[in-house]
């Protein structure tokens, strides 16, 4: 079957495929992710309320069984994309598909029918599954190569991993963590039908947008591999001992470990973090502060980071940033309920959290391309698809994991009433205390109530540890990671090389 071509036809990076196709193009699929990494797991908590489902063993156990799969499709997905052989190259084509299969397991995800806990429970690993073991891997492994495969000048490069992390930045950092606490969450609260027709609209718009994505990228590196058998003769188990055998991998991958336990645990943590510990329920102020704050060194870093990153190496601004993580988390912990002390603890964390975020990309491509020049092989492929069973596994294990400790400290879940006196009545028979009192609470529009509940302490310290305190410890570790990644020292003479090699062979 004969692909759609690219609209791109430059030799070299242009303006409008930085723009639409690295810029614009992802942000559909990337916003829909986005909003699962923050939200997913309070529907299920507070909408779906699974929290005690088989004694707490469900939330704790499915995220991490379906990681395991997760990881099988991205090490099957890798394999795939090293052996598509397109004129439109081997990632970008798995992107088409991907624009269809993303938005109805988006769906999926939320169309959980009012029916028995077994058929929830069954409903929600399946279309889990659906989503992130299928669906958003294939777009996942196919938009992660785009920077890699672009091309293979450096600048250039590094421009796009700049651009594409704009729109990671502009989804999680301003719509997700401004205009859904402040707007979209007190408007649904727990209210089921709400929460199906936002993700609905949010699935949906995914689909122009990443065939937008297809027709703005260009797989340069793939065109400039004339001679492309000698790497189907790799078995996995070469693949994998190529990969793990180079040291700079090595290094990039535990770094990319660290930082994602991190990451994830704190993405999960923040919406309770607000709720519970700094703020109350959906206040639609709280969130608010912390990602303002928090988030202004995110927008300062698009003109900032590149420019010191080839000033002084990719790898030593992100070290300095990692030192900024650790102090700006410890602050933050030691002071968990003061608000402006929180804020310049955040303010402190997110300006260290820039170049991770803003160059990894293009410090990963140069590991490829250094073992590429090691070896003579590429194998985009696979050594993406472990960086993508880094990334799920640890969204599926974290979240096991904080679930797990919040049903061991005795999270309580809020609910909804029809009135004053049915929720003081409800509030009575099972001892719980609100939150905040009953005549406080603002009905939405429909006149119910959302009554969350005080937590007990442990909660509150588990939320605390999970939102600001771990990163503490994995910070450091990355630094200390970071220290032996010195891959930018050859990487320019390597390139050159390789770039030779293919010209022989011309």
């Amino acid at each position: 079957m004969k692909l759609p071509a690219s609209l791109v036809k430059s030799p070299e990076v242009t303006r409008k495929e930085k723009w639409l196709g690295y810029l614009l193009g992802p942000a559909g699929a990337l916003l829909l992710n986005a909003v699962l990494a923050t939200y997913l797991n309070v529907y299920y908590t507070d909408v779906l309320k699974l929290t005690t489902l088989w004694g707490g063993a469900f939330l704790t156990v499915f995220p991490i069984v379906s990681k395991i799969i997760d990881a099988i499709t991205n090490i099957i997905m890798g394999q795939v994309i090293d052996r598509t052989r397109t004129k439109e190259g081997k990632a970008r084509p798995w992107l088409l598909l991907s624009a269809v299969l993303v938005p109805i397991t988006g769906v999926l995800l939320f169309t959980v029918p009012e029916s028995s806990d077994t058929v929830k429970a069954l409903w929600v690993m399946i279309s889990y599954n659906l989503f992130y073991s299928f669906a958003y891997t294939i777009f996942n492994m196919s938009h992660g190569l785009m920077v890699p495969l672009s091309t293979r000048d450096s600048t250039a490069r590094g421009g796009l991993s700049v651009f594409n992390q704009i729109t990671t930045i502009m989804m999680s950092g301003i719509l997700v963590a401004l205009v859904f606490p402040m707007v979209i969450m007190p408007m649904i609260g727990v209210d089921k039908q709400k929460w199906i027709t936002l993700m609905c609209v949010l699935s949906i718009v995914a689909l122009p947008l990443t065939l937008l994505e297809y027709f703005f990228t260009k797989e340069r590196i793939t065109e400039e591999a004339k001679e492309l058998g000698e790497r189907d003769k790799l078995s996995f188990g070469e693949q994998m001992k190529l990969l793990f055998t180079d040291c700079y991998m090595l290094l990039i991958y535990s770094y990319f470990l660290v930082t994602t336990i991190g990451t994830t645990i704190k993405n999960i943590g923040l919406v309770y973090y607000c709720n519970y510990v700094l703020g109350t329920y959906n206040d639609g102020v709280t969130q608010m502060l912390v990602s303002v704050i928090g988030g202004i060194p995110m927008g300062i870093g698009i003109f900032a980071v590149w420019p010191l990153a080839k000033k002084f190496g990719k790898r030593n601004v992100t070290m300095v940033g990692c030192a900024l993580i650790a102090i700006g988390s410890l602050i933050c912990w030691l002071f968990p309920t003061n608000m402006v002390i929180v804020l310049i603890g955040q303010f402190i964390k997110n300006t260290g959290g820039l170049p991770g975020s803003y160059v990894f990309m293009a410090l990963f491509a140069d590991c490829l391309d250094h073992m590429e020049w090691k070896s003579n092989l590429r194998i985009d492929g696979a050594a993406m698809s472990i960086y993508n069973i880094i990334a799920v596994a640890m969204v599926g294990i974290m979240t096991g994991v904080f679930n797990w400790m919040l049903a061991r400290a005795g999270y309580l879940a809020p609910f909804t009433a029809g009135s004053v006196a049915e929720a003081s009545a409800k509030l009575a028979e099972n001892g719980w205390a609100a939150q905040v009192a009953l005549e406080n609470l603002k009905p939405a529009a429909d006149g119910v109530l959302t009554v969350a509940l005080a937590q007990p302490h442990s909660v509150s310290w588990v939320i605390s540890f999970a939102f600001v305190g771990l990163e503490v410890f994995t910070s450091i570790a990355a630094f200390f990671l970071l220290f032996f990644l010195k891959v930018e020292k050859t990487i320019g003479k390597e390139q050159a090389e390789i770039k030779a090699r293919h010209g022989a062979k011309e």
